[in-house]
């Protein structure tokens, strides 16, 4: 994505779309490919086709990580903890202290949101179920990086899993997001960091929502054919 012009000035060209990004991505992660201990995460929605591409270029196994907010109630927008796929809850105690909510009350809206979450990866997912994680080098991919609160969330319920490595992975992001995250995870790789940054679909010449079809299918296509170099076709 990033080039330069006859001057030597960088330019950042948008990505055509979200496989392009994951094809570019996946260059910067080829020290990675055909290692058994590897395995692919993606934040869906947006975070799986880019992580396809990853996946079939390191040729390793491709999930959807899911994580949902907890939100303090009557003031949801306030984000009290996270829950993630595997049973994994997340509280910010310094929020649940100040604001001295109760434990019955967490686990009410705790259970709403597995709820959700549950939904989520049956549709998601099917009968497939979640990968192992623990003592493995995963690699969290998602479209792009903005404030990066979903991937902070993502990457510190994952790491409650026991991952021996875990490697945040976005073809674009906030330069500031990027250095912030490198304080919590192992590694953390964003192809292009453009300033001003504005948002992440500025970066795209085509950013239409990725439908939960689309996740489906793509999740059952490398499931099936994980090895399959066709699968880009």
């Amino acid at each position: 994505m990033p080039s330069k012009s006859q001057s030597g000035e960088r330019i950042i060209i948008p990505f055509a779309n979200r496989r392009q990004a994951g094809k570019e991505l996946a260059t910067q992660l080829a020290n990675y490919a055909n290692r058994s201990d590897v395995l692919v995460l993606a934040l869906p929605r947006g975070g799986v086709p880019v992580a396809f591409e990853v996946a079939r270029a390191l040729r390793a196994p491709l999930d959807v990580f899911l994580v949902r907010k907890l939100g303090v109630p009557g003031h949801e927008e306030l984000a009290m903890g996270a829950i993630a796929t595997g049973g994994v809850r997340v509280l910010n105690e310094e929020v649940t202290n100040h604001i001295q909510i109760s434990s019955s009350a967490i686990d009410e809206v705790a259970t709403r949101e597995e709820q959700e979450l549950k939904r989520r990866e049956r549709l998601y997912r099917g009968d497939r179920p979640p990968p192992s994680v623990q003592g493995r080098t995963v690699i969290l991919i998602d479209d792009g990086l903005a404030t990066g609160s979903t991937m902070r969330a993502a990457a510190t319920a994952l790491r409650n899993m026991q991952p021996s490595k875990i490697i945040v992975a976005v073809p674009v992001a906030a330069a500031e997001t990027c250095a912030d995250l490198r304080s919590e995870v192992d590694e953390v790789i964003c192809g292009a960091t453009p300033e001003p940054f504005m948002a992440v679909g500025a970066w795209y010449s085509d950013f239409e929502q990725t439908s939960d079809q689309e996740v489906r299918q793509l999740l059952d296509r490398i499931a099936s054919h994980p090895q399959d170099s066709t699968l880009h076709s």
